[in-house]
């Protein structure tokens, strides 16, 4: 019997096993704690784009993790965070409504930082989520491999002082350690169900929002700090370029990278278009890689002024 007193699914209906699990985890957590990179591990493919730069995450991305017990749905949601523009309150606002949809939440906290305001932020916030009994929250703590085995003690006990958790995972998403164990315990607090997905289908993403999200990291490689923050990446359109053999087809793929500023388009554009090239070629290999064919890749930077705090603006930009 299940917790609701029904009966649960037999071995057909959970695809072969008595008690196979799907449903849906949300990754959560400050700006660059690794959740976009853990996604990509649980996977086992790059789903969601990463950086070096906080705020990399703008759309709450689905990886799926399919193995013979669980079907596990991430949903790799931008960084919680105290607001300073309109974009800031509605990426939050992303985050909060996504909680309510999930099975589970995974809060991110990296073992290379102390625990700090934005962590204790989130923390508040989770807490009376799972006071209510409406969701279980693992505490994952990221990027164990950047610190030794004292500071990761350390910070296991900080993570447990932070809040009441229903369990705590170390883990290292670019080196491995412990990416199993994550899932393990993701999976074991989802519903018993049959798959929601067919086997082998990673995400859910529509190519162009993939297509934008590998444009808008190749820009945010090697650039100053507040650009993240502006950068906003839209495709335009995709053809296939006619008369071409069948054995050999091109895709034109026409994209906008809007910045805030006729200063950070002079960053995007490099001396001579140099860095815009680099963009462009770097999207291009990831985009012909998610594809599977040849791309034509045309990039244009616009300014779209202040657009992080204008409503129209923002509408316009899929925010």
């Amino acid at each position: 019997m299940t917790p609701t007193g029904q009966a649960g699914p037999t071995a057909q209906e959970g695809e072969g096993k008595p008690e196979f699990r799907a449903g849906f985890a949300c990754l959560v957590g400050r700006p660059n704690a690794g959740k976009s990179t853990l996604t990509n591990a649980l996977v086992g493919q790059k789903v969601a784009i990463t950086s070096s730069k906080p705020q990399t995450t703008r759309h709450a991305i689905r990886g799926i993790a399919t193995t013979a017990d669980h079907q596990l749905i991430l949903v790799d949601t931008p960084g919680l965070h105290r607001p300073r523009t309109l974009l800031g309150e509605r990426l939050n606002d992303l985050v909060r409504e996504t909680l309510l949809e999930v099975d589970v939440v995974g809060f991110c906290i990296p073992a290379d930082q102390r625990v700090g305001p934005g962590d204790t932020f989130i923390a508040k916030e989770l807490a009376d989520l799972r006071r209510s009994g409406r969701r279980p929250v693992v505490a994952v703590v990221t990027k164990t491999d950047l610190v030794d085995q004292e500071r990761l003690v350390q910070q296991l006990i900080a993570v447990d002082r932070l809040g009441s958790w229903d369990e705590i995972v170390p883990c290292s998403a670019t080196r491995g350690d412990q990416v199993e164990e994550v899932a393990q315990v993701l999976a074991s607090h989802l519903p018993v169900s049959p798959m929601l997905y067919p086997d082998g289908v990673l995400t859910d993403e529509p190519e162009a929002v993939m297509i934008a999200e590998l444009v808008r990291e190749a820009a945010l490689e090697g650039v100053r700090d507040e650009l993240p923050h502006s950068l906003a990446v839209v495709v335009e359109e995709m053809v296939p370029r006619l008369d071409r053999p069948e054995d050999d087809p091109l895709l034109d793929v026409r994209v906008n990278v809007f910045v805030e500023r006729a200063s950070q388009k002079a960053i995007v554009i490099g001396r001579g278009g140099s860095r815009l090239r680099e963009v462009g070629s770097n999207a291009r290999r990831g985009i012909e890689a998610l594809l599977g064919q040849r791309v034509y890749l045309d990039l244009h930077v616009k300014v779209a002024k202040d657009w992080q705090r204008d409503p129209k603006q923002l509408q316009r930009l899929g925010f």
